[in-house]
């Protein structure tokens, strides 16, 4: 087996790279996977798991929330509310928790299939082990059928720019309209602060006041180092300037 058996959850794990419980888990399902070993069933069902809590924690309005407070939560049932809050329709919705019973089912089957064969089953181990590669092979298609597709759905989605983790690239229409139709000034006044006031086109002004060092830190890290160590040398040539005085 091979890496191009989940393209789709490499994909999704790409996207959301900044969630570290995802990337662990992705890192799990690697390692079992490459090693051939049946943990990586379970792994396949951890990260469709993730996957969706991944997906509720970015989504759910916490005015009207529908994350589940348990930890334990069912798999069908966390696929249901991210299908929900990505407004798939309930066709899509029946299929896929089909999909998931199915491949719960298989997964604990197979468990207790092994467990009665034990490690020497009168010839039938050969079998078992057979039967465990389809299974996996199954498990990771599964898988990556399930976060492809809520990851394609989400990936049609504008984000909420008041409640995302998502970097500003994600947002490349928005920001392109914002750029073409709004205007800015700018001045800063004794306390240190930059006002900056955005025009709309309508003539509406939108005031905003902001640190300067907040300004840098958040839009160039590297001119904010240099603004920086501009300032201290600054600072220790007026410290200089008084002690000469």
């Amino acid at each position: 087996m091979s890496a191009d058996w989940y393209p789709g959850i490499r994909a999704f794990c790409v996207h959301w790279k900044h969630a570290p419980m995802l990337q662990e888990t992705f890192a799990a399902l690697e390692r079992e996977f490459n090693e051939e070993s049946d943990a990586s069933i379970d792994a396949a069902k951890g990260l469709v798991e993730c996957a969706c809590r991944v997906l509720i924690e970015e989504l759910d309005d916490p005015v009207a929330p529908l994350k589940p407070e348990a930890t334990d939560t069912p798999l069908g049932q966390l696929v249901g509310v991210a299908t929900r809050l990505l407004n798939l329709g309930a066709v899509r919705h029946r299929a896929f928790s089909d999909l998931i019973k199915q491949h719960n089912r298989l997964t604990e089957t197979l468990r207790v299939l092994r467990n009665e064969a034990g490690t020497v089953s009168h010839g039938k181990d050969g079998f078992i082990a057979k039967l465990s590669a389809h299974h996996r092979r199954s498990a990771m298609l599964a898988a990556d059928a399930i976060v492809t597709f809520l990851h394609e759905a989400y990936l049609e989605r504008e984000p909420d720019p008041v409640r995302t983790s998502e970097p500003y690239e994600r947002f490349e229409v928005a920001n392109a309209i914002i750029d073409a139709l709004v205007s800015l000034r700018a001045q800063s006044d004794e306390d240190g602060l930059l006002h900056v006031v955005a025009v709309l086109p309508d003539g509406e002004e939108v005031p905003l006041a902001i640190e300067p060092s907040r300004l840098l830190f958040g839009v160039d890290r590297e001119a904010y180092k240099l603004v920086l160590n501009a300032c201290r040398e600054a600072r220790v040539v007026a410290s200089r300037d008084a002690e000469a005085t």
